[in-house]
This record gives structure tokens, sequence and C-alpha cells, in this order.
């Protein structure tokens, strides 16, 4: 199961994608908590010392790909939210699941309400 994806898929200039290749290789060196800005996004990421990598290289149907992808554990840490609301030590997901639960509740008593009235 995913937790979490980002999927950017459009056409750029040789000049963008290298500026892209830039953020990314500058976010690498700089490690431990990192911001990287892809139009017209900006992911934050937690990114360790040690990382497993795969570099592709095809050729096909007359198209040339280069797949870099760069992989590594998450923590506990990145699980939770930098900024979590005043005196909620939660993880994202455990506010998450809270919200969701609370909205199965309120349009369940919505319904029951509304059967009622029927």
């Amino acid at each position: 199961m995913t937790d979490l994806k980002f999927e950017q898929k459009r056409s750029l200039s040789r000049l963008e994608a290298a500026d892209q290749l830039a953020a990314l290789a500058a976010a690498l060196r700089q490690g431990g908590d990192a911001e990287l800005e892809i139009d017209p996004w900006k992911l934050s990421l937690r990114i360790p010392a040690d990382l497993h990598s795969e570099i592709e290289f095809e050729v096909e149907d007359g198209e040339i790909e280069l797949e870099i992808e760069l992989k590594w554990p998450i923590t506990s840490a990145d699980r939770t939210t930098s900024s979590p609301a005043a005196g909620d030590d939660r993880t994202a997901t455990q506010r998450t699941t809270a919200k969701r639960a609370t909205a199965k509740r309120t349009t369940a008593a919505a319904k029951r309400a509304a059967a009622k009235k029927a």
C-alpha cells in the first residue's frame, strides 16, 4: 500500500531538466530535512546519509528512457508532521484516521436523522 505518491509528467527543456536535477543534487548534499521545489509543488523530505540507487537506461521503439531512482527507509520521524496542532502529538496518519472516523460518524448520524423524518 502506498502511503503517499507524487508523480509529475510533463515536457520540459534541457535547461529545465538540468535545474530540476541541480535542485535534487542540492537537497541530497544538504541531507537531513530538505525541500525540493518542483513547480508548482514543494516537497519536504528527510534524506538520510545512506541511500539505495537504481539507474535504468532503455532504448525502445525509437525512444531513450533514463530513470534514476533513490530509495531509503522511512523513519518514525518521517511519519509525523513538522507542525502539529497545539497540544496534539499524534502523527499525521493518526489525525487523518481520526478525521475520517468523525466524518463517518457524522454521516451516519445524518442518515439516521433523515430516516426518522421520513
